[in-house]
């Protein structure tokens, strides 16, 4: 397993965004869901997280945030503990679902949820939501009902309602799932434009070709291999042995 196992060469070199050490998590005394995690992630980078159902991608997603409190270990935030329970505005999670992260009658209203919730000035919360609308290319949105939106539209209004939060590493849970081929094709541009740090959970894995500059495959619990996704992915064996196929690009190059 060592020798699938990759670091980044110059990781050591760069800023630590997100600095995982010896994380482990369970629901009660029996189920374990999380061994041993570690992992650093320096800023800037785009990260994809891959692995079947249930290899705690989502657990993993929840430590990070502090919304679980793990049973052992430690996730730092530029060097920050971060302490479950606590809010984190630096850290942004995106749901897989919108509908779990949309509840306002207007996108407006959703964008403003959770500036108004940090009590920022109103001239303050309108510049954030003007530059997040913007950002994410849906301003025509702003006035709209959130729950009468295509799939896509609620995709881009998440994702604008957690950047307009300015936080410095987001979190990505499936966001291409439902999306029909043109607003997947949107948020494929939208993530290689982004500048924050990045972690995309998904079993798109064309996407996490696309959008990665490195993926960390987990199953049951474990960081399986961690390094170049072309070279993880394309590996038939270790994909097989960890649930997952060869993405159709990797088995289809001249």
């Amino acid at each position: 397993m060592n020798d699938l196992v990759q670091t980044a060469n110059q990781l050591s070199l760069k800023t630590k965004a997100i600095s995982i050490s010896n994380l482990c998590f369970s629901y009660g005394k029996e189920r374990s869901i999380l061994t041993d995690i570690n992992l650093d992630i320096s800023a800037g980078e785009t990260v994809g997280l891959i692995g079947a159902n249930g290899a705690g991608k989502t657990s993993l997603f929840l430590t990070i945030c502090g919304i679980l409190q793990s049973t052992y270990g430690e996730v730092r935030l530029f060097d920050r503990l971060i302490q479950a329970g606590q809010f984190n505005p630096e850290i942004g999670l995106v749901f897989q679902n919108p509908d779990d992260q949309l509840f306002c009658p207007t996108v407006r209203d959703d964008i403003a949820f959770g500036l108004e919730n940090i009590e920022l000035s109103p001239e303050e919360v309108e510049t954030r939501i003007n530059a997040a609308l913007s950002l994410t290319g849906v301003t025509h949105l702003a006035d709209r009902i959130s729950h009468q939106l295509s799939g896509g539209e609620k995709c881009m209004v998440a994702i604008a309602a957690v950047l307009a939060m300015l936080p410095q590493v987001v979190l990505y849970d499936e966001p291409s799932a439902n999306l029909d081929l043109r607003a997947r094709r949107r948020l494929i541009k939208f993530l290689q434009a982004s500048h924050e740090t990045i972690i995309v959970s998904s079993h798109d894995l064309e996407l996490i070709i696309e959008v990665c500059d490195r993926v960390v495959l987990l199953n049951q619990g474990r960081i399986i291999a961690d390094g170049i996704p072309e070279e993880i992915m394309r590996n038939e064996s270790l994909m097989e042995a960890n649930g997952l196929e060869v993405p159709h690009s990797l088995t289809h190059e001249g």
